[in-house]
Order: C-alpha cells, then structure tokens, then sequence
C-alpha cells in the first residue's frame, strides 16, 4: 500500500482537484492519497469529489490556513 502526497499549497481552483484526481488515477486499490492545500474552495470541493467518486473520505484537517485531506482509492 502506497501513499501519494499531493501538495497544492499557494495553488487555487481548479488546480487541488484536477490534482488529486491524477494522483487517484495513479493510485491503487487501498492506496492512500494525501492532498495538502490552501485554497479554502478546494477544501470543500475535493471532498464532495471524493464521495462522487464513492471513495472514502479518511480525514479532513485544517490548521493556520492550511488544510489537510487523506482519501482512500
């Protein structure tokens, strides 16, 4: 099982999603992609993505502006 860190930091929409969405393209099944930003849109929009695609949503994680999001292929 691998994990794949995407960092987005300084970049806004729709450059987190179109991201994380190449990483989970990559990724393999249980696979865990780790999506780092600061674009407060994104933050909202990566994890209704997530659930769009029926993946799981393991954590959502904000700390001084920058937030933090784990999801499992």
């Amino acid at each position: 099982m691998a994990e794949i860190k995407v960092d987005c930091r300084g970049e806004t929409c729709p450059v987190p999603l179109v991201e994380t969405r190449k990483a989970l393209r990559k990724a393999k099944e249980g696979d865990i992609v780790e999506v780092i930003g600061t674009h407060p849109a994104s933050k909202k929009e990566i994890p209704m993505a997530v659930k769009a695609l029926g993946l799981e949503l393991i954590d959502v994680q904000e700390e001084g502006g920058m937030w933090k999001i784990k999801i499992r292929k």
